[in-house]
């Protein structure tokens, strides 16, 4: 993508992640260089990005490329795939499923989640910007996996149990965007607060991912 970037004289935009950071022990500001471990279960990840970022201003430097760089942080909202795998759709599936909600231990890790309709026009921002990044954008409100667990339990199901299981390794214990860059350069910050998005979340799941309203067993999900 940089090769053709080069050819056709474009601008390319890199959506990076927060995952670069590691798994820090402070709020992370761009400056970060991280505390990453780079032969563990979910480094490929981790450093695949890494490796993209290094690669985007090389090419900067070396062929004048105009790119941008943007460091998400975790993103939900309508469309989401229901099995991806990702704590907000997990939670929001178990709820409407019926299933007790499930915690990885010690549930005291945190993340911040930055609703979709927040987080696109930060990345136009970026694109139509003078500054190459990396630039984070994300929400700085930070929850920990039981605060999360029993705000979609209030909000979507408060019949459902909370239950903890075992950790996947290498698992960050803290995700807290530093924004006033975003703020400073591009004018942008999230508006939509969680207790807010999370209903409108569960909402496109069972319209557009039930067979009929009361069926809370099969999904099926359209592109």
């Amino acid at each position: 993508m940089l090769g053709l970037a080069k050819r056709v004289g474009a601008r390319i935009l890199l959506t990076s992640t927060s995952e670069v950071y590691g798994d820090p022990l402070h709020p992370q500001d761009e400056t970060y260089w991280g505390n990453v471990n780079t032969i563990g279960v979910r480094s490929c990840y981790d450093e695949g990005k890494r490796v993209g970022e290094t690669l985007m201003f090389d090419y900067h430097r070396q062929h004048g490329i105009e790119i941008r760089i943007a460091r998400i942080f975790n993103t939900y909202g309508p469309r989401m795939n229901i099995d991806d795998g990702r704590v907000v759709s997990n939670f929001i599936a178990q709820a409407c499923r019926n299933e007790a909600l499930t915690v990885q231990s010690p549930g005291t890790q945190t993340r911040s989640f930055c609703y979709v309709s927040d987080m696109v026009p930060g990345l136009i921002k970026i694109m139509e910007g003078s500054h190459t990044g990396p630039i984070n954008i994300g929400n700085p409100g930070e929850f920990t996996m039981i605060e999360l667990a029993e705000t979609v339990k209030e909000l979507i199901n408060p019949k459902v149990e909370i239950k903890h299981v075992d950790n996947t390794p290498d698992d960050p214990r803290q995700r807290k965007p530093v924004i006033t860059k975003a703020k400073e350069l591009l004018g942008w910050e999230p508006a939509i607060k969680l207790r807010e998005g999370l209903p409108l979340m569960e909402q496109d799941f069972r319209q557009d991912s039930l067979d009929s309203p009361t069926n809370h067993n099969t999904y099926h999900f359209t592109s």
